[in-house]
């Protein structure tokens, strides 16, 4: 039995090394590229150069649909653990960076579509 779950460990390390070897975006990456904008999202004012940074990032990993996809995900998830979030803050977050984001922020953006 302790065989059996060594192995599991391993084959799901591998699957995840793989995931971040061809470049599959993780909820992880989400979340600590969008973490320095969390005062700019929750009480307005300026978002900082890490913040926009974290965005510029997030916008060159999300390449294909699936990546897109999976980043619109980690991010509604991550906005609805802020409930002051400020709906205008997050819309108005990759033009006040620079950037045309594919992937809004929002807590109820529909991310399969």
């Amino acid at each position: 039995m302790k065989a059996v779950a060594v192995l599991v460990v391993v084959v799901l390390a591998v699957v995840q090394l793989a995931m971040v070897a061809r470049g599959a975006v993780t909820c992880g990456q989400v979340d600590a590229n969008l973490a320095p904008c969390v005062p700019f999202l929750t009480q307005g004012g300026e978002p900082g150069a890490a913040c926009c940074s974290g965005v510029k990032t997030l916008n060159s990993l999300a390449k294909s649909t699936d990546e897109r996809r999976t980043t619109c995900n980690c991010a509604k998830a991550a906005a609805n653990r802020y409930p002051n979030l400020k709906d205008d803050a997050a819309q108005s977050l990759p033009s006040k960076c620079g950037v045309t984001l594919n992937v809004p922020i929002s807590r109820t953006i529909n991310c399969d579509t």
